[in-house]
């Protein structure tokens, strides 16, 4: 049967506006934006039998059908921001790509030093030409948006000779944070998208909260984490001080101040990674993002802070179980990042560390000087630079073992917290029992017996 004319121009037309993006082409870099661009060719394309030219549309139509059924898919502005769906609409997609989208637009827009209340505010801070292009691109964005799946099948059905093929329909939809898609006309797109990017970033930090660094033999990169830890600091019990300390040196990064770099030092399990990893959480909506750094990647540490002192976030840079062995070049590029060399240290950007060590890098009582030893004229300047290291951090906050009260304390407001109907008396006796046998007192201790106990009772 084929596609008439209105059909080939209506496609063609689609396919021209897709390709005059001006700041938004990252729409359509995306894998569904990718199958919709491929069927719309397909659609349209010239091919030496009618066979081949339905072959080809039918494989395009079910590459877009499994593009919108992927459950991996995610929306940007939660709390825990890629918690997948069940499913959503190719408007939700859309609209969460320009929600993330890395531009011109969205960086000017998280740097504006208020937020912008109308169009004429947001038209006094942007270059005009700039404004222009935000505005031609949303006009674009908005045809693609209302493109209707229901005519997509039509033209599958009409240019392949076969049934129309099921439309993917999401079972539920998600409440997007901005309100201008649900308007007929997006007048106030423009202005709702400013203010999101200030409120919640643009591009790679504006989409997550946290992050690692991911080495490759070419350098490396920032790679968002879906699914972060979802500790919150009201589940952290004891340690109050050192928490306190913690939270009031990480606001005062995010106030704009000169915080300290942290090093949390203690027993094994008591909650110190936890404890920060509980900040992004705490503090993700005011612009706090976290950045993991294994140990054996610190040498890439200048060209990963680079990058951070340009943005508007605030960074933690989380190294966990810090240590150094001799001549180890680590040691050396933390300490450029910790006191910053020619380049000042980055306002935006902390190292909170974490160790089981006081004393940061390893050493020897046989590399201890003696006065009938004449290897080196000031070995013990080598010593103490090596036990001061530890000092090159502003604050270090000391986590003890937990004594019997404060373990029975952890138990009891964990227990509390996940709701378990146990005696105190037995509950206390329980725990003392498993500590005993399993790792001693500690908060990861009563965490693994708490979560034992409720699989314990849901058998």
């Amino acid at each position: 049967m084929g596609l008439d004319g209105d059909a080939i121009a209506t496609i063609q037309n689609y396919r021209r506006q897709a390709a005059s993006l001006l700041l938004y082409q990252s729409v359509f870099a995306s894998d569904i934006g990718k199958a919709l661009l491929n069927l719309l060719t397909a659609l349209v394309a010239p091919n030496e039998t009618a066979t081949e030219g339905a072959i080809a549309c039918s494989l395009a139509y079910g590459q877009w059908f499994a593009a919108l059924a992927n459950l991996s898919q995610t929306h940007p502005s939660q709390n825990h921001p890629s918690q997948p769906y069940s499913s959503q609409s190719w408007q939700t997609r859309l609209i969460n790509h320009v929600l993330t989208a890395d531009n011109a637009f969205s960086q000017q827009s998280q740097r504006l030093p208020t937020q912008p209340t109308s169009e004429a505010d947001l038209a006094a801070r942007m270059a005009p030409g700039l404004l222009a292009a935000v505005h031609h691109d949303l006009a674009i964005l908005h045809d693609f948006y209302h493109l209707p799946l229901q005519q997509l099948s039509q033209w599958t059905q009409q240019r392949c000779d076969r049934v129309p093929p099921p439309v993917m329909q999401p079972a539920s939809e998600a409440k997007l944070p901005v309100t201008f898609p649900y308007e007929l006309e997006w007048t106030q797109a423009p202005l709702a998208l400013a203010n999101y990017y200030f409120t919640h970033g643009a591009g790679l930090f504006g989409q997550f909260a946290a992050f690692r660094w991911q080495s490759a033999p070419t350098g490396g990169q920032l790679v968002g984490v879906s699914l972060p830890d979802p500790i919150q600091l009201d589940q952290l019990i004891a340690y109050d001080h050192p928490k306190q300390q913690l939270v009031q040196n990480t606001r005062s990064l995010l106030r704009g101040y000169r915080a300290q770099n942290v090093l949390l030092y203690g027993s094994r399990g008591a909650g110190k990674s936890s404890l920060v990893k509980a900040l992004v959480n705490e503090y993700r909506e005011q612009g706090l993002r976290l950045v993991e750094v294994p140990k054996s990647a610190l040498r890439s540490l200048p060209r990963i802070v680079e990058p951070l002192s340009q943005a508007p976030q605030k960074f933690i840079i989380f190294v966990d179980d810090l240590s150094f062995e001799e001549d180890d070049e680590a040691f050396k590029a933390l300490k450029v990042v910790l006191e910053g060399g020619v380049t000042a240290r980055p306002q935006n950007v902390v190292v909170y560390a974490t160790s089981n060590r006081r004393h940061l890098v390893r050493e020897f009582f046989d590399e201890r000087p003696r006065p009938k030893d004449a290897d080196e004229i000031q070995a013990w300047d080598t010593v103490q630079e090596k036990l001061s290291f530890s000092d090159r951090f502003g604050l270090t906050l000391t986590f003890t073992p937990a004594d019997q009260p404060t373990y029975l304390k952890i138990v009891r407001e964990l227990a509390a917290q996940a709701g378990l109907t146990v005696e105190t008396e037995h509950l206390e006796w329980r725990a003392r029992q498993w500590a005993t046998r399993h790792n001693g007192r500690s908060g990861r201790t009563a965490r693994q017996f708490i979560d034992f106990l409720i699989s314990e009772q849901g058998d």
